[in-house]
Parts: structure tokens; C-alpha cells; sequence
């Protein structure tokens, strides 16, 4: 997965997107100017890949990419784990609204999937996760997360759980540095894994965090064999596995950005993701191999299904839309002036 460098495809874009292992284009702010220019590049994107995922990091709160135009001002996670404070009924309630507006949203503009929900907890030492987190406990994380989940489904969309086993312990910034998680795995386990246990089959892809965990493998843990074991063997899980950019510094302890993507397959990913970097997604384009084993299809198959299977509501009739419009009104109210 590569992005593209502005508000339409150049040529270069076009020839990556082409390329036979691209399989997805993560869109940034800076692709966005306004909403008709945003759809006429995600139609440019589908008509130079027909089959290719659009994604984008659109969580809410200060990780959102499209924020103007119409689109909806989407609250951190942690206001909805302090409304679950307040009132657990209403907070899943806001949190299935939420989901739903996010992904329609989304989905009316030829935008596939984001990358959501963040599943770490929130220790309180965290600046890089912060209110991105539901809340520290577990069990409220999971909740809400499968409440957002459900809105996201019902708009058409598949999720993405982040960042495991979990990058909320750690102070570090693994976008500026190699972040160490010092405890033990018994710890880790007993805490910020729960969430991905709990919601099992709910979870639809995962994306690893570049954070070492010392205790457990000196590799951080998209590159780590043993933690993606756990995720596919302890925990069951059976969905896409998207590495996290390789052009964070925190990708830099697996070597190259080529080293890196390799080591993230080899560990179990199904997906390398190369960001900011043109000159470093060609180098991946011409280094790695094409697989055609048994375990490359399998991987093919997990990565088809993120695809939406429903036809999405275009903008305008979005906007007539009862659910969407009831469920625009409870995000609103929960986004702090």
C-alpha cells in the first residue's frame, strides 16, 4: 500500500498504482482539497486499478484527514470512553453513530477503508496515542470499539484494529523514534491484548505497532514472527495484517525500507505499507518478489475481503439519508467546541 502525492495522479502515481504488487492507496490531507476534487481522484485511482483498496487514517479528534467541505467533525475516541463514564448505554450509542457517519461518509466519496478503531489503551504517557484511546480499561475499549465497528459495518466497511499488541504504555513516538515497551509479556497479555481476543471475529485487520517489546523479541512487533504467531495462533485471528509505514524512524531497526518490508512478510503481514516516500515505493516495487505460493493466495483472499460489498449512497442522497442524518446529529453533539 503507497500513496499518492497530491490532488491528482501524475503519471508516476498512475505507473505505482499499476504495478502488479500494489494493492492499496492510502490518501493524506494533502490529498484533499475539497470534496468533488477528492471523488475525481478516487475515480482516477479506481479507473487506473479497478480492484485496488483506497484507505486513509480517519479516526476522529486530531487524526482525521477530511475535516471541511461537509464533512462531519468526528470527537477523539476519549470522549466517547468519558461519556461510557457517565452513561454506558448512551456512550455505545454515540459510538455506533459515529462509526456510521465516519464510513458513509467515507464510502460517498470512493474511500473504502480507515484505519480504525485504535485499540491501545490510554495509560495517561502516551502523546503519540493520547485521546486517541477509548480508555484504560480493556473491557471499555472493547465495547466501544465494537460499537464503532458496528457503525462502520452498517455503512459498508470493514475495520482495522491498531496498534498491536498495544502502543499506549510507551512515551516514545515510534513516527520520530524506536519506542521500548520494558514489561513483560504476561503484562502485555493480561492488558492490552484483551481487546483483540474480545472482539475476535469482529475485527476485520490489524495493524502491528513499531514498538519493541524487549522481553518478548528483540523485534518490534510488525516485524516480529513471534507476536504475529500469537495474533494468528493464540488469538485466532484470521484477517489482513497491515504493516504500519515503514517510513516511520521506529521502521528503521529492521534496516533498509526494503529490509523492513521483507521482514514484515516474512514475520506474517499481509500488507507492507510505504508512506511519504515515492522514491522508497519504487525501491520496494523493483525489490520485492511476486509470490505465488498457497500462503500468497490465502493472503490475496484476506485482503479481497476489506473490499466493500455494497453499493454506497452518493453525497447527495447520503444527505437524505434518516440514518445518517440522526446519526450526524448525535456526533455532533459530542464534539467538544
Amino acid at each position: 500500500m503507497l500513496d499518492v502525492v497530491g490532488f491528482a495522479l501524475t503519471p508516476d502515481d498512475i505507473r505505482r498504482i499499476q504495478h502488479n504488487l500494489t494493492g492499496g492507496v492510502i490518501l493524506f490531507a494533502r490529498n484533499f482539497q475539497d470534496r468533488v476534487q477528492l471523488m475525481m481522484l478516487t475515480a482516477a485511482i479506481r479507473a487506473a486499478r479497478p480492484d485496488i483498496l483506497i484507505a486513509v487514517d480517519h479516526e476522529g479528534g486530531r487524526v482525521q484527514r477530511f475535516k471541511t467541505d461537509g464533512f462531519t467533525r468526528l470527537p477523539a475516541m476519549r470522549v466517547l470512553g468519558e461519556l461510557w463514564d457517565r452513561d454506558v448505554l448512551d456512550a455505545t450509542k454515540v459510538a455506533t453513530a459515529v462509526g456510521f457517519v465516519l464510513a458513509s461518509e467515507l464510502r460517498a466519496c470512493g474511500i473504502d477503508l480507515s484505519f480504525t478503531p485504535v485499540l491501545d489503551l490510554d495509560f495517561g504517557g502516551s502523546s503519540v496515542i493520547g485521546d486517541r484511546a477509548f480508555h484504560r480499561d480493556p473491557r471499555v475499549v472493547t465495547l466501544l470499539a465494537k460499537s464503532l465497528s458496528h457503525g462502520l459495518k452498517l455503512a459498508g466497511m470493514a475495520n482495522c484494529g491498531k496498534h498491536f499488541p498495544g502502543h499506549g504504555f510507551v512515551a516514545g513516538d515510534s513516527h520520530l523514534s524506536i519506542p521500548l515497551d520494558q514489561r513483560s509479556l504476561q503484562q502485555i497479555m493480561d492488558e492490552d491484548v484483551k481487546p483483540y481476543d474480545w472482539l475476535g471475529m469482529s475485527l476485520s485487520a490489524v495493524m502491528p505497532a513499531h514498538v519493541i517489546y524487549p522481553k518478548v523479541d528483540k523485534h518490534s512487533a510488525g516485524f516480529s514472527k513471534k507476536w504475529l504467531t500469537i495474533l494468528r495462533d493464540e488469538i485466532g485471528f484470521n484477517g489482513v495484517i497491515f504493516s504500519d509505514d515503514l517510513s516511520m524512524a521506529a521502521a528503521s531497526s529492521a534496516g533498509t525500507v526494503l529490509d523492513g518490508a521483507k521482514a514484515a512478510l516474512r514475520a506474517g503481514c499481509d500488507v507492507v505499507m510505504i508512506c511519504n516516500s515515492p522514491d522508497k515505493a519504487d525501491e520496494l516495487l523493483a525489490g520485492l518478489p511476486v509470490a505465488t505460493s498457497a500462503a500468497s493466495q490465502a493472503s490475496a483472499a484476506r485482503r479481497a475481503s476489506l473490499m466493500p460489498q455494497t453499493k454506497a449512497l452518493d453525497w447527495g442522497a447520503l444527505q437524505e439519508n434518516a440514518e445518517y442524518t440522526n446519526a450526524r446529529k448525535l456526533t455532533v453533539a459530542h464534539v467538544p467546541a
